[in-house]
Parts: C-alpha cells; structure tokens; sequence
C-alpha cells in the first residue's frame, strides 16, 4: 500500500509556508485589483507565524497542520484567516490518529477540510474564491482514486485541477466578499484565495509525493 507515516511529515507545511511566503507579493498584487490588497500580507505572516513555532519540532503532520489552522484562525486578519485556520484544522483532526497516511486517508481529509469551509461561508462554486480551486482538485483526486491510479498520480490529478479552478476565476464575476461590489467588473483578474488555495494544494501534493518516494525506497 502507498503511504507515508504521518509522524515524519510535519516538514510538509513549512513547505507550504514557504511558497506562501515566497508569493506574498503576487498575492496582494492579485487582490489589490479587485480587494483590500492585503491577502498576501496577512497569509504571509499567519503561515510565517506558525512555520516559526513548527521548524526544529519534528512535529507530525496532523500537529503541524493543527499549529498552523490555530494560528491562521486566532492571530491574523482578513477574511480568509479563518476559513484557511478550520481548512488546516479539520485536516489535522482528520489524521491524528492515523500512523500513516494513504490515499483514502488523505481524501478523507480534503473533505473534511472543505466541509469545515462551508460550515461557516456561504460560499459555493462559481462564486470567484477559493472553492473555485478546492472543489475540483478533490474531485480529480477522488476521481483518480477511483479509476485505481496510484496515489502520487492521483495527487498529480489534484495539482491540474486545482491549477485549472484558479484559472476558471479570471472568467467569473465575484459574489463574495468586497470583489462582490464591482459586479461584473471583477471579471478578467484572477481571486486571490483561488490562488493562495492552488499554491497551498499544490504545495502538500508535492510534499506528500516526497514522502511517498521516501517510504517506498525505505521498504525496498
């Protein structure tokens, strides 16, 4: 069975972190078109907030993404605080008692990541946020698992879609948040939680791939 323990992953969010960080610009330049323009300010600094309390803890992974959804919700600004901070949490509450991490695991966690988002956003596809890129990825992961792919081209699936549910925002008119008030102006720019989603999604697939070329050179 493709897995990876979760005990040795914690490292994977300061990956995540890291491509937060390195886009923080490009994120506020993105929301500055049609929002506050402080989207990648306030990521930024929430995911370098709790990247500081990971790094040097050889935390698990469910512990890091625990670390990272308490600090997004409690200790940064902005709307998407706490939709990213209870994503972050329900992924960790899905996997904390998991020693390993396979497939049916991680879309367990994906789903429980986005239905922590609707619970508390009314929010839905076609709407120009970031569930313009979560909804398909985990609907191209699933899809994949279903056919009877392997994980890591199951989580290659995942990237494509997400990449492809960014990109479908430029087209869309914004119905969420500030962007919402300039109608159909908002069509040509990319969302910006679109955007940070597919850096975030694609960050973990890559990291879980690594983890996965890991335990299976580790077994052979």
């Amino acid at each position: 069975m493709q897995q990876f323990e979760n005990a040795s992953a914690g490292d994977i969010v300061l990956s995540i972190a890291d491509r937060i960080i390195e886009n923080r610009a490009y994120l506020s330049e993105i929301d500055g078109k049609i929002g506050d323009g402080d989207h990648g300010v306030n990521m930024a600094k929430g995911f370098g907030m709790a990247a500081d309390r990971i790094r040097g803890n050889d935390m698990s992974l469910a512990t890091a993404f625990d670390t990272l959804g308490t600090v997004l919700m409690t200790e940064i600004g902005g709307s998407m605080g706490p939709l990213y901070g209870v994503m972050f949490t329900q992924f960790a509450e899905t996997i904390e008692k998991s020693a390993a991490i396979d497939a049916r695991t991680f879309s367990a966690m994906l789903s429980n990541g986005l239905d922590g988002i609707q619970s508390i956003g009314a929010a839905k596809v076609g709407d120009k946020t970031l569930l313009d890129t979560l909804v398909p990825a985990i609907e191209a992961f699933d899809a994949a698992n279903a056919d009877g792919k392997p994980f890591p081209e199951a989580l290659d699936a995942l990237v494509v879609a997400a990449e492809e549910g960014r990109d479908s925002t430029r087209d869309l008119v914004a119905k969420i948040g500030r962007a919402s008030r300039l109608g159909e102006r908002s069509v040509g720019v990319l969302d910006a939680g679109a955007t940070s989603c597919a850096l975030i999604l694609k960050a973990l697939a890559l990291g879980a791939k690594q983890k996965l070329l890991m335990s299976a050179t580790a077994g052979r």
